[in-house]
């Protein structure tokens, strides 16, 4: 339950972002869900590959903090994209009014 509502935030904040870059936040909020199942999967695996123990509380903490890594390569990706009002370039060298 923890994780559907840290979903639910951290979506909202990638649309926000999203908007602000010009881009369909429906798109982005998906892209971060994926992106948070895909790599919480991929640290459950890797944890029980390496770990004889399979403490499930150790296993839940380890797949929050994978699935939010998750979240954080979605939001670097959309943050390296250059924003939706962009006319300052327009007029670099003019003098400041």
């Amino acid at each position: 339950m923890l994780e559907i509502l840290i979903l639910i935030f951290l979506t909202g904040a990638i649309g926000t972002l999203a908007k602000r870059k010009g881009k369909k936040a429906g798109a982005w909020k998906l892209y971060t869900v994926l992106a948070w199942i895909g790599c919480e999967i991929f640290g459950l695996v890797l944890i029980i590959g390496l770990s004889a123990n399979h403490n499930i509380l150790i296993l839940g903490v380890c797949g929050l903090v994978f699935g939010f890594g998750g979240y954080l390569i979605v939001k670097y990706i959309l943050e390296k994209m250059p924003d939706k009002n962009n006319d300052w370039i327009e007029h670099i060298g003019e003098e400041p009014h």
